[in-house]
Formats: C-alpha cells, sequence, structure tokens
C-alpha cells in the first residue's frame, strides 16, 4: 500500500498533498489528541484560522496559525464541512481563509471532520439525538409490555421513575438537528416512525425553540405510549400560523380527532368547507377571520383592505350557508375548518 501511495504521489502533486493530509490526520487519530490540538495542528497546516463547532454543547474552537487562539473577527467560512457521528451532524469544521480556497482544503476539512468525531466519541461529549428506532418504538408503542417499555427507556438513557415528553415533529431538517435545537443542554432522544419523527425528551420543550419550517405536537402524561398519541394528535392541529401545538391546550377540541371521518366528511358544514377549500384566497380568508375574528384583524394578517374582507366573507357565508358575523356561525366555520384539517391530514 505505501509502495503504491509513493507511486501516485509521483505523478500527481495534488494526490502527494493529499496522501499527506491523510497521513497527517492519521498520526493525530492515533495520538488520540483532544480538540483544541486538532484545531491548533489544523490551523497550522492549512495556514489560516480553524473552527470547530459542536452543535448539542455550542462550544466552538478558533485557532490562528500561530496555534494560539483567534481573536480577530471571524472571517466568513472559505470552506466548511459538517461534523457526522451516528448518522447525525453534530457540528461543522471551517477554514477562515482570506483568499480563495486551497485546492486541498476539502481533503483537509474532510479528515479534520472525521477526527473530531473520533475525539468526541472518545473523549465526550458524546451525546447524540438519533437513536436505535425499535427502542423508541418500543417505549411510545401501545401494546408495548410494560418490563420491557421501562427496559427500552433505560437503555435510551432515561432514569426509571422520570417523567418522559413526547414531540410528534415533521421537519425538513434533519430530525436530530431539531432534537439539538429544542433541547441542547437536557437528554434527548430521536427517531423516525413511520412518517412522523419522535422526539423523547427529560425535560419539557420550550415552544418557541423550534426553527421555522417545523410542525410539532406536543404531550406529557403518565405513560409515553399515551403521551406519544395525544403528540400525535396535537400535530394534527398544527398550521402555519400555530406550527407547535400542545395537546395540553386543545382542551375539547382534541376529542374531534376522535370523530369518526366518514360522520366528519358527510357533515353539511365540513362538506361546504372542503368545496370552499378548492380556491385558496376563500381558504386563507376564512382562516384568518375564524383566527381572528374580526374582520379589520382578519385584513391585517391578509394584508388586504377591510373592505376586500367583508366582500370575501359574504361570499363565504353564502357558500357555507352561514352568518360569519354571528358568534354561532362564527364557532360552526371555525369547527369546520379544524375538522377538514384533521380529515385531509395537513395544516395549511
Amino acid at each position: 500500500m505505501e509502495a503504491l501511495a509513493l507511486r501516485l504521489s509521483g505523478l500527481d502533486p495534488y494526490v502527494d498533498g493529499a496522501i499527506r493530509i491523510v497521513a497527517f490526520y492519521d498520526t493525530l487519530m492515533r495520538r488520540r489528541v483532544d480538540l483544541p490540538a486538532l484545531a491548533r495542528a489544523s490551523a497550522g497546516l492549512a495556514e489560516c484560522v480553524t473552527g470547530i463547532r459542536l452543535h448539542g454543547t455550542g462550544r466552538t474552537v478558533r485557532v490562528s496559525p500561530l496555534g494560539t487562539e483567534a481573536t480577530t473577527e471571524p472571517l466568513p467560512a472559505s470552506t466548511t464541512a459538517p461534523i457526522t457521528l451516528d448518522d447525525e451532524e453534530i457540528g461543522a469544521v471551517w477554514l477562515e481563509r482570506p483568499g480563495p480556497p486551497n485546492a486541498l482544503d476539502d481533503i483537509l476539512l474532510d479528515r479534520l471532520a472525521l477526527a473530531v468525531a473520533a475525539a468526541v466519541e472518545r473523549y465526550g461529549p458524546a451525546r447524540t439525538t438519533m437513536a436505535d428506532p425499535a427502542l423508541v418504538e418500543l417505549a411510545v408503542a401501545d401494546g408495548t409490555d410494560e418490563a420491557a417499555r421501562a427496559r427500552a427507556l433505560r437503555l435510551l438513557g432515561f432514569a426509571a421513575g422520570r417523567p418522559v415528553h413526547v414531540v410528534a415533529v415533521r421537519a425538513e431538517l434533519p430530525l436530530g438537528r431539531v432534537g439539538a435545537l429544542v433541547s441542547p443542554s437536557g437528554l434527548v432522544k430521536a427517531a423516525p416512525l413511520d412518517d412522523v419523527g419522535v422526539l423523547l425528551t427529560a425535560e419539557p420543550v420550550d415552544p418557541g425553540r423550534f426553527p421555522p419550517g417545523v410542525r410539532a405536537g406536543l404531550a406529557a402524561a403518565d405513560r409515553p405510549d399515551r403521551s406519544w398519541r395525544r403528540a400525535r394528535t396535537a400535530l394534527r392541529f398544527t398550521t402555519p400560523r400555530a406550527p407547535v401545538v400542545h395537546h395540553a391546550n386543545l382542551g375539547a377540541l382534541a376529542l374531534l380527532a376522535e370523530v369518526p371521518p366518514e360522520a366528519a366528511r358527510t357533515n353539511p358544514d365540513v362538506a361546504a368547507l372542503a368545496r370552499v377549500a378548492g380556491t385558496p384566497e376563500d381558504l386563507a380568508t376564512l382562516d384568518a377571520y375564524c383566527a381572528t375574528g374580526s374582520l379589520r384583524r382578519a385584513a391585517d394578517l391578509l394584508h388586504l383592505h377591510h373592505s376586500s374582507v367583508s366582500r370575501r366573507l359574504e361570499h363565504l357565508g353564502k357558500a357555507l350557508s352561514l352568518d360569519l358575523t354571528d358568534p354561532t356561525g362564527l364557532t360552526r366555520a371555525r369547527l369546520a375548518l379544524a375538522v377538514w384539517r384533521l380529515l385531509e391530514g395537513r395544516g395549511d
């Protein structure tokens, strides 16, 4: 192998440089160096400021080519690479090269990311959010034997007898990243179950920590299986205006999720709303009015003149056979909208 590497390096200066970088990091990993040492060595090799950041702890290391802590104002990263551990992105490494990237910068960062992942796994904090889906499913499934459930929770790191909070998630972001953001310092485990992601946390989750574009249903009950059912129900009630919903805040609205689908579809109010929903402008107007209960506030949300909203609501009232200015009519419209969304399996 060494003879082949030597022959290749003689053929191409780029290959020679790449082989030297690989050998450099192999040596560092054999010596089991820690994160600061990796950053110092990398900054010296790259001859520019080098950074390491771990998402879970928020820890950031920036080192100058002299091997000291970088105190200058950070430059935009010229090259970046993710740090991956157990198929989860746990951080990032980057170079702050003042000029254009070097041809070997990608290889350097790739090897640095591998070395950082090895160091994190060895020295900690090695906490990752992604968990074995089979264990998570055992923990939240309806039919799990309680002894098996307790064992699954123990293997996931949760203390016996302590409450477990459950979140049902739909997001374009990686599930592990969502878990790290909503519970940056506490125990959190995540796994995909069917078409929904599940987060298990040891502490209550702050709804404000969810990043934009994430829909989440929160729940906390006496057992994880009950919490999971309630979290999935809460997820069904999310909308662009309310992307995070706690089951406890649904109150009697949660009962709508238990209405048989066929009975819901044949309800005159729901059937009429399903016809109206085919026109996005009408649906948006009704949603804004149901959310605010005020023509002028709905107009503000829609960025329309109140007279335009008034005309739309008059048209909608006729289509739904409801007087939307009457409290009873407005309540029926709100219920019909909620039931329609549950039937459609959507919150938009």
